[in-house]
């Protein structure tokens, strides 16, 4: 994440973890919590994590993440109303964002459990070299070479399973900032084109390219990076990846950066910007766990926008942007933080 400049917020990659390993005991969990009384959110009781409809979401729901865990602490702890706030978060489809150490492991694991339930996975590929130019999200890939093995991991685990890929948050908007060092600006846009490329051979897989938020730069400074990173061969881009500005900001920026690329459609992640962006405090921290923000619209392929592919939850709501404002390192999951998503949501 780079604050500095009034962008991102918080990309994070989140805590590693088995993918999708442990999908069915959580569901077995949750559905054996169910019948504990609450007083949750409308006066009901924690119930098992499903799928939302197939027809306006047609994107997994993983009954393992995180939220869904807090949902089942929670009502086994007997505190029904914090479980119906965190249920919020828990039945929507969220990104999943793709480890280091075996991606073909855990991608299989994750599209293999969304085609068993007729759904398909939302990936977040989030592994560039030098990522986040050091800061709260530091690491990704050793260097150009590992970052193909890798990769080459991801669409092997794919197979020819349905997916949705966001591409790199972060990447190339740091190459425009400057945070990303010139000499390693030519690689980069390598990398980004030949996972552009490499993932469309998939049969089933759609590739969107980050390109940044309606609050950082303009189109006119996007445009030209993105060609140069493989915009043509993807199936479109990216906006408000982490990031707060709303969706009808969002819509408007996402609408003149097309314009300048051909007319591709664009997705936009509205995990928290139902109350849009937070201008309080130090401007190069505003984007770090702001508080006072609230759940956005609901993920959904039914945008009624034929340029908007889809409202998605990119980032996982509850999830800490950094080691700001008392939360835990980038990626971690934080409660706190939920519940206060989930209870500023109208």
């Amino acid at each position: 994440m780079y604050g500095s400049y009034n962008g991102r917020s918080g990309t994070a990659r989140p805590g590693a973890r088995a993918g999708a390993v442990a999908v069915v005991g959580a569901a077995l969990l949750l559905a054996g919590c169910s019948s504990s009384s609450g007083s949750g959110g409308a006066g009901k009781s924690a119930g098992a994590i499903g799928q939302r409809p197939r027809g306006s979401d047609p994107y997994w729901v993983n009954p393992d993440g995180s939220a869904a865990r807090q949902v089942a602490a929670y009502t086994k702890d007997g505190d029904g109303e914090n479980a119906g706030l965190i249920e919020k978060i828990a039945r929507q489809p969220v990104g999943e964002w793709i480890g280091p150490d075996d991606p073909e492991a855990e991608v299989k694991g994750f599209t293999e459990a969304a085609e068993k339930t007729g759904r398909e996975a939302l990936l977040v590929l989030y592994n560039i070299p030098h990522r986040d130019c050091g800061q709260f999200s530091k690491g990704g890939a050793a260097d150009g070479n590992a970052y193909r093995v890798w990769l080459e991991g991801v669409a092997k685990g794919i197979g020819d399973r349905r997916a949705t890929v966001i591409l790199e948050p972060d990447a190339l908007l740091h190459m425009v900032d400057g945070c990303t060092p010139q000499e390693l600006h030519e690689e980069r846009y390598d990398l980004l084109k030949r996972a552009v490329e490499r993932l469309g051979q998939q049969p089933d897989t759609r590739v969107y390219l980050d390109a940044g938020n309606a609050g950082w730069r303009t189109p006119d400074a996007l445009f030209q990076p993105l060609r140069r990173a493989g915009i043509a061969a993807a199936d479109g881009f990216a906006v408000n990846v982490s990031n707060f500005q709303t969706t009808a900001a969002s819509t408007e920026f996402g609408k003149q950066l097309s314009a300048k690329v051909g007319d591709k459609p664009f997705v936009i992640d509205t995990s928290r910007n139902g109350n849009g962006p937070y201008s309080g405090g130090a401007p190069e921290e505003n984007w770090c766990n702001p508080p006072g923000r609230a759940l956005g619209q609901a993920p959904t392929t039914d945008t009624g926008d034929e340029l908007v592919d889809a409202y998605l939850w990119v980032k996982r709501p509850g999830e800490s942007d950094g080691e700001c404002k008392g939360g835990p390192k980038a990626g971690d999951w934080w409660p706190e933080y939920a519940l206060g998503l989930a209870r500023a949501t109208k």
